[in-house]
């Protein structure tokens, strides 16, 4: 995983090489997308950007987003609810670990999928371009807490 300023420099550098304007508004966007540890909806980053920002619009936050998606450069993690959440930190397929009551959402390191995309590749004769594996589950704090 590279650091946040390295993500942010690299997302910054990507919207400079296609020409875009490099704003204060997409500058704070970038920032959080670069540390979005917590994989963030639109509705979360609008609510940081908001403070600095009470002109901006929640439109222009997704329009931001789809914009460094589509140069490889977010994570978009869609649900059945229709609700989406980005990860700018690990830009690239990777399994999620995902509570369904906080909807926290883990990273997990997992060494064998690199073997099961293999298989699966070999097993269908397909050339895999993009997968993408989630677990859902309770998480601890939430096992922990009496309801």
């Amino acid at each position: 995983m590279k650091s946040q300023k390295t993500r942010f420099e690299i997302i910054i550098q990507k919207l400079r090489d296609n020409g875009h304007k490099i704003t204060p508004q997409r500058i704070a966007i970038v920032k959080i997308i670069a540390k979005s540890i917590g994989h963030p909806s639109v509705e979360d980053i609008y609510d940081q950007i908001k403070i600095d920002f009470p002109t901006m619009s929640l439109a222009t936050v997704y329009r931001n987003l789809v914009l460094i998606k589509s140069f490889g450069e977010v994570l978009e993690l869609g649900f059945p609810d229709g609700s989406n959440r980005y990860d700018g930190n690990k830009p690239y397929p990777h399994p999620h670990v995902i509570c369904l009551k906080c909807k926290k959402i883990v990273d997990p390191n997992l060494d064998s999928l690199d073997n099961l995309t293999k298989e699966v590749t070999k097993k269908t004769n397909f050339k895999i371009l993009n997968h993408r594996l989630d677990f859902f589950g309770i998480c601890s704090n939430c096992l922990s807490k009496k309801v």
